[in-house]
């Protein structure tokens, strides 16, 4: 039955943030692949399996990648651990090993085994030291940070000076507010009164780099050393690390690379932070009225930044603050508003969370591939039609061949409705091809492509995803889909999750939060599904349309994301349009032809797009692409 391998290695503190990957060369010409986890404390691990057959392991891990151990560990024993955490994944492994099912015996052991829930994170983190300092230090890049001592206790202020104080990068200086002068204990530390007419430009003074620090906050030895080399080598307008919250039971707050969407609304960029005084040199000259506001980005917009650099190492513990959690509850509070009010405004800085629909609204053209399923077409086209409130929708009906009678007496009474059109598409099943067709004929601006075994749940649906689909800077638009049950099916598609590309977070509940609460908000994706999708037509035909040739049935909606990323327009996910999607319900699980189809293409789509499998910039490289939550790997 071969057997299981730890590996522990180590990659450079500022490389690349893309995974390594492995290949496993077996005897009848077989490759399996497997994308590791990323380095993101001192070291990683991987778990995997080696089948009898395998005859060579290969490591792609980049400049500076290190293998430091391989342990060898029994399919007993790996067994006996999932066992004990998770008897209903053993159980499912044994029925996996009984159908011979090799690759599911192995994601059952390796889900149970090598992912830590991020609730564990204190034990998984001890298991990993810390971050190691930058290979190429930049001590000449002179740090401003702001640190207000009001109401701090004696404590927190001692915890983030000594932190601060023991940092290997000494180019700091610190103005201390609301202290003592007498309490700064070393000459880098100025105390001084909080200046409420000061702007970020004048805080930051003649410093290249200007950040502000909470009481209680402890920066990692290396941190600042760490985020200056990565000024010196990019020059951003702002650079990030990850954090962690709490001591006795910390939280990570595992960062996406630089999502602006996501910062106007959550300010999840928190600290460590370091903004470039040449870009707050472009700001207005706005006061900042208490330290405080520029954390929260109150009175600091850091989504205006577009030259952006995350490292994906948590260098900072924060102290959980009584003023954080009213903060939170706060928002919470304006967020679960949201879907009662039309347009709630947070802030005058902060992105309005629910964008309206533009006026005059632009012509859509709804587009439904089908064949037959006379009940799946009859709902979802009276649900366009009738329970969708919008005023200018065109319905596309692309249908391959039906034959059902009563789908042929449908299509008979849908014909009398001036906004209907049923296009024919008589030639073997291609989902691209037909999606194609659709946009071909389509006459809407907007382009909204519909399965016909999707349901809706909200009169106002095609408002929330026009409006978003409309803005300049994006393309796809993808929609929260919820199964039968009301579990989540679709929050955004995470390339490289089950090894190509996977829906995150499905079968959890609907109300699921995100980690950093972004399933709550709008919020940038490498890629969402194409069961319900919009694009202006414009920026459709721009790149081309759906790839028939290469994705006739799967992953032509990912490619479809990927390609509009690299052409400039990202895509978003947003939680105001709500739906039901029965998923597959008209096509089935492939087999036999079927799935030999599915496996070409999924070849094709890692070969193509290998370097985002290795690294979606939406997804942490400490998160786990073995299941389809947010656990840690």
């Amino acid at each position: 039955m071969g057997g299981w391998i730890v590996l522990r290695y180590t990659l450079p503190a500022r490389a690349r943030p893309q995974r390594p990957l492995l290949r496993l060369r077996r005897r009848n010409g077989r490759i399996d692949r497997f994308v590791l986890p990323g380095v993101v404390l001192g070291c990683a691990f991987w778990l995997g399996y080696l089948p009898a057959d395998c005859e060579g392991i290969e490591i792609a891990g980049g400049p500076g990648f290190t293998l430091e151990r391989v342990g060898a560990r029994t399919s007993k024993h790996v067994f006996a651990e999932c066992l004990a955490k998770g008897p209903l994944r053993a159980a499912g492994a044994l029925r996996a090993l009984l159908r011979r099912d090799e690759r599911r015996w192995r994601d059952s052991l390796r889900g149970a085994c090598a992912v830590t829930p991020l609730s564990a994170y204190a034990g998984w983190r001890d298991a990993r030291g810390t971050p190691p300092p930058p290979e190429t230090p930049a001590p000449d890049i002179r740090i401003r940070l702001v640190l207000a001592a009001e109401g701090a206790t004696a404590g927190a202020m001692a915890d983030t000076l000594a932190a601060l104080t023991a940092q290997s990068h000494a180019n700091w200086t610190l103005q201390l507010s609301g202290a003592e002068a007498g309490f700064a204990p070393d000459p880098r530390i100025r105390a001084t009164a909080w200046n409420p007419d000061a702007t970020t430009l004048a805080l930051c003074g003649d410093a290249d780099l200007f950040g502000i620090l909470h009481p209680g906050d402890r920066l990692a030895p290396h941190a600042l050393a760490l985020l200056a080399a990565a000024y010196r080598e990019e020059k951003p307008e702002l650079v990030y690390a990850d954090d962690e919250i709490g001591d006795a039971y910390p939280v990570p707050r595992l960062k996406p690379d630089w999502s602006p969407d996501l910062a106007r609304v959550t300010g999840f960029v928190g600290a460590p932070a370091l903004v470039a005084r040449d870009f707050l040199a472009g700001l207005p000259p706005r006061p900042v009225s208490a330290p405080d506001n520029f954390a929260t980005g109150l009175d600091l917009d850091l989504s205006d930044a577009t030259r952006v650099v995350h490292l994906p190492r948590i260098l900072c513990r924060r102290a959980i603050r009584p003023e954080d959690t009213a903060r939170r509850a706060a928002l919470l509070e304006q967020l679960s508003a949201v879907s009662d009010l039309v347009r709630p405004v947070l802030h005058k800085n902060i992105l309005d969370l629910h964008r309206p629909r533009p006026d005059p609204a632009p012509p859509v053209s709804v587009i439904i591939p089908s064949r037959n399923r006379p009940d799946l077409i009859a709902r979802v086209t009276t649900d366009v039609l009738t329970r969708t409130d919008y005023p200018a929708i065109e319905l596309v009906i692309v249908d391959n061949g039906s034959a059902d009678p009563k789908v042929l007496r449908f299509y008979e009474g849908l014909r009398a409705d001036p906004r209907v059109r049923i296009e024919p598409f008589p030639h073997p099943f291609n989902f691209a091809a037909m999606v194609n067709r659709g946009a071909e004929v389509a006459r809407g601006k907007i382009l909204v492509l519909l399965n016909n075994d999707v349901a809706v749940l909200r009169t106002d649906w095609l408002d929330a995803m026009v409006a978003e689909a409309v803005r300049p800077e994006v393309g796809a638009v993808g929609a929260k889909l919820l199964y039968r049950d009301g579990c989540l099916q679709h929050a955004g598609v995470v390339v490289g999750l089950g090894g190509e590309a996977g829906h995150i977070l499905r079968r959890r509940p609907a109300d699921t939060p995100g980690h950093l609460g972004r399933l709550r908000v709008s919020h940038e994706v490498s890629a969402v599904t194409a069961a319900c999708l919009a694009v202006s037509s414009e920026k459709y035909r721009a790149v081309g349309g759906f790839d028939a040739a290469t994705f006739a049935v799967d992953f032509n909606d990912v490619d479809f994301c990927l390609r509009l990323g690299a052409a400039g327009w990202k895509t978003v996910w947003t939680p105001h349009a709500v739906l039901s999607h029965l998923e597959s319900v008209s096509r089935g699980r492939p087999t036999g032809a079927a799935r030999q189809l599915f496996e070409r293409e999924a070849a094709a789509f890692a070969e193509r797009w290998r370097d985002t499998i290795r690294h979606d910039p939406f997804h942490h490289p400490a998160l786990s692409l073995t299941t389809f939550g947010e656990d840690l790997e």
